[in-house]
């Protein structure tokens, strides 16, 4: 398996993902959007400020930011931030999101060598891809035991992107997956903190850093992916190799990507959309609201049916996310934050709020019930939220939600200038130049 993805990815060319291009820069994209968010966050300032002192040549962006790091800290920060509101890109039918482990290892190792938009494109396309199958192999058992698959196979990715930048062969390429399957870690119960960061970050960090061991000599273990004692069963069952290998190099799974508009889980996203249309039918009627019902399946349920501590459990909250949609008739940055989350009206209209299973319910899609204290009833289903493949955002759209990145994030970066880079990367000679272009004057 290891060396069937490493043949592919070293025998690719941008001609045979250019058809992928501009996807690729939507997600590339995304992935400054909710990076440039999260830059001035306390959980991403605390993870500089520890490992600043142990950092060796600064040759890395930090995204949002002036001063650089090296490529193994800035692609750990890049990763964090890019993931940290829950803002990022989601390939649902692994719920993986693909770009910020990826991107940030590719972009990092690109500033460290003179590689052009095209190469940086290609490298990215084949590691969502191979991040993406593997995901597949394992999906669902694997998430549902427990491991954050976004950590888990992020790495896979990031190895056989930062290995084809590094123009790695196949047997190399191979190893860098397997050392990756030696680091790969991440667990669902710490998604409401900030260890769920780390494990992201660790992800790109220690994908390029099996790519750079692979490229020393390291060797790994040809079966360490599917062997009967490699990854895929220590951290699940029999992995399904025919769903990981069908349409290899003909299909691509950044083709399935899709870009969330609201801060949350991508799960809640149509208990939002639900509870934005009931919000206009009541014609705000918000206080004679007794009840709310939210019917969905057992992942919507074993994600968001929780008790709300802070802002991350609201992210990925029922409760939160209906109180969100009917209270405040929005749900962005500004609605998951704290100040948000700890109002006594928001608090009050949560406690309103019941989840009940419906197993004939899709994964991604809600049916939201509520009653007045007059007796009156309404009931909105929404099965393709907005930001679904269905319903995709559209360029302008992720442009937008670059520039409020910029704003929320309390960046000093350009966002019209960013987003430029980002279109034109297919046509970039050197990708370190432009990188260092965006990063304002250090004060």
């Amino acid at each position: 398996m290891s060396r069937t993805l490493a043949d592919f990815v070293a025998a690719s060319s941008w001609t045979d993902v250019e058809a992928q291009s501009l996807e690729a820069r939507r997600s590339i994209l995304n992935f400054f959007a909710t990076a440039l968010g999260s830059a001035r966050d306390p959980v991403v300032t605390a993870a500089m400020r520890t490992l600043a002192p142990f950092s060796g040549a600064a040759t890395s962006t930090v995204i949002g930011h002036s001063e650089p790091m090296d490529a193994l800290c800035a692609s750990f920060l890049n990763a964090i931030s890019a993931n940290l509101l829950d803002f990022d890109d989601t390939h649902l039918e692994t719920i993986i999101h693909p770009a910020a482990p990826v991107a940030a290892a590719v972009f990092a190792l690109a500033e460290t060598r003179q590689l052009s938009g095209r190469e940086v494109l290609t490298a990215f396309i084949l590691g969502v891809d191979v991040e993406c199958r593997i995901g597949n192999s394992v999906s669902p058992r694997h998430y549902a035991r427990g491991w954050h698959i976004t950590s888990t196979c992020g790495i896979f990715g990031a190895a056989a992107a930062c290995a084809k930048l590094l123009g790695l062969p196949a047997e190399s390429i191979a190893n860098a997956i397997g050392v990756a399957a030696s680091q790969s870690a991440g667990n669902v119960e710490n998604l409401p903190s900030a260890a769920k960061n780390v494990s992201v970050g660790n992800s790109a960090r220690n994908g390029l850093f099996a790519a750079l061991l692979a490229q020393q000599g390291y060797e790994a273990a040809p079966r360490a992916i599917e062997g009967p004692l490699g990854w895929a069963r220590t951290m699940g069952d029999e992995p399904d190799v025919a769903h990981l290998l069908d349409g290899l190099g003909k299909t691509w799974e950044i083709a399935k990507n899709t870009y969330k508009p609201y801060p949350a889980g991508i799960v809640f996203h149509a208990v939002i959309d639900a509870c934005l249309l009931l919000r206009e039918r009541i014609a705000g009627r918000i206080d004679q609201i007794e009840q709310v019902t939210v019917q969905g399946s057992a992942l919507l349920l074993a994600r968001g049916d929780r008790p709300i501590n802070n802002e991350r459990d609201a992210r990925v909250s029922i409760h939160h996310c209906v109180a969100c949609g009917l209270l405040l008739g929005a749900a962005g940055v500004a609605e998951f934050a704290h100040e948000t989350v700890v109002r006594p009206d928001i608090a009050q209209l949560r406690q309103k709020v019941r989840a009940e299973l419906d197993t004939r319910m899709p994964d991604g899609a809600a049916r939201v019930t509520l009653r007045l204290m007059s007796g009156e009833v309404f009931t909105e289903t929404v099965t393709s939220p907005r930001g679904s493949q269905a319903a995709p955002l559209s360029n302008r759209d992720i442009e937008e939600k670059l520039r409020e990145g910029v704003r929320t994030g309390r960046s000093d970066w350009d966002a019209d200038r960013v987003i430029d880079a980002v279109w034109r990367l297919d046509a970039v000679d050197d990708v370190a130049t432009l990188l260092r272009s965006l990063r304002p004057p250090s004060r």
